[in-house]
Parts: structure tokens; sequence; C-alpha cells
């Protein structure tokens, strides 16, 4: 995901949102009733998400599950305002990986919104990574109960930040650090190696000779 780089400052209804997206040329986001436009990805952003793909592609293969790439929208938030569509509170999300299991869910018939995702992931920008963290990840936690992992990767660095949900409610969160680390996605039966996640990817040295760092926490 690249973080908006334009803002149109017009409210918009959900559905003009999406009546305008699916006759754009270049993908746009949607918060509470803002479009935003998104940069293109950088070199790094586009192998890293190639890289993730591919890994979850083979892993998954005869499972109910199938990962899918950046041109699937997710939609979270609360219903739409009906009094007054322009003052929505959704949040319409490209995210750079989606895992769905079982049948899909779709907003309309277009299916190009998926309602019901499993797994997200995310390849971080210096320009996303708090949104990433924080409004996406609110509305996530909030109004997709089907999730159940949320994944952020880092572009700059071997490091990734995995929030898995609990039973019973509540999350937990794990950071693995260094080329060295792999971590399992319980969900989908999926084990990652940051190796593979960040296969053509050169780092400085220094970053290389890092040891393993993983780090738990819940909420």
């Amino acid at each position: 995901m690249a973080l908006p780089q334009e803002k149109i400052t017009v409210r918009y209804s959900e559905e003009e949102y999406l009546t305008f997206e699916r006759s754009a040329e270049t993908r746009h986001e949607y918060l509470d009733g803002v479009i935003y436009e998104m940069a293109g990805e950088s070199e790094e952003h586009g192998k890293i998400s190639v890289n993730l793909t591919g890994e979850l592609y083979i892993q998954l293969k005869g499972t109910p599950c199938e990962a899918r790439i950046k041109d699937t929208k997710v939609r979270s938030g609360p219903r739409p305002n009906l009094k007054d569509k322009r003052k929505a509170k959704g949040l319409f999300s490209y995210p750079d990986v989606v895992v769905i299991c079982g049948e899909a869910q779709y907003l309309d018939d277009y299916k190009d919104v998926v309602l019901n995702p499993t797994v997200i992931v995310e390849v971080l920008s210096e320009s996303t990574a708090n949104f990433d963290l924080y409004e996406k990840f609110l509305r996530y936690l909030n109004y997709c109960p089907s999730l159940q992992d949320y994944i952020l990767v880092w572009q700059k660095s071997p490091l990734v930040a995995h929030y898995s949900r609990r039973e019973g409610g509540g999350w937990i969160y794990n950071f693995y650090q260094g080329l060295e680390s792999r971590f399992t996605i319980a969900s989908i039966n999926c084990v990652l190696n940051l190796e593979d996640i960040y296969a053509r990817i050169n780092f400085p040295l220094e970053e290389d000779e890092e040891t393993e760092t993983e780090e738990e926490n819940s909420f």
C-alpha cells in the first residue's frame, strides 16, 4: 500500500466513491467521506509484495484459503449513515495482500470489495506507517470480525510485526527482526521466513548481521 498523496476535499458517499473508483485509471482509498489518491510503489515495495504473495500461494494451494493481491478492496466501518451518506465513517482500503478463507463475501455484485478477510498484510512505507499501524488497524479490529491476523512488513530493514486475534477477544503481537527469523500464521497454517520475504532486497551489511528479536505482547 502507498499512502495517498493528494487529498480530494469534497465529501463523498460510499456509492459515489465506488462509482468514481471503478472508472478511475489510478487507485484511490476512501476514509470517512474523503477520497485519497494512492502513490506508486517503490522497487522494494513491489519485490516484497511479490515475495509474500508467492510464498502464501504455494502454502495455501489445496486449502480453503486463497491469497489475493493489492487490487482487492476491503471495506471496514459501521453501516452507512442513511440520513446523510456523505457523513459515512467507512474505510475502503487496498491491502498489499489479502487472504480469504472459505467463500468470499462481497459488498455487491461487482465482487471487487471483500468483507471477510482472514489475513491482511501491508508493506510499510515511511509515509504510510502511522496510517497502517493505527487508523487502518483500528478499523479492521472493530469492524472486521473475520480478521485473524494483521501483518506489517518494513521495507528498509528485515522487520515484521504480527498481530493475531486471541480466542475470546483481544490481540497478541510479536516483532521479528533479522533475516534468520521466521513466524507462523496459525489461522491459515502458514510459516513465513524473513529471508524469503526479503529475497532480492539488499540491506546494509550491519542489518544483515542482526540477530532475531522476538517480543510478545497482548492487548
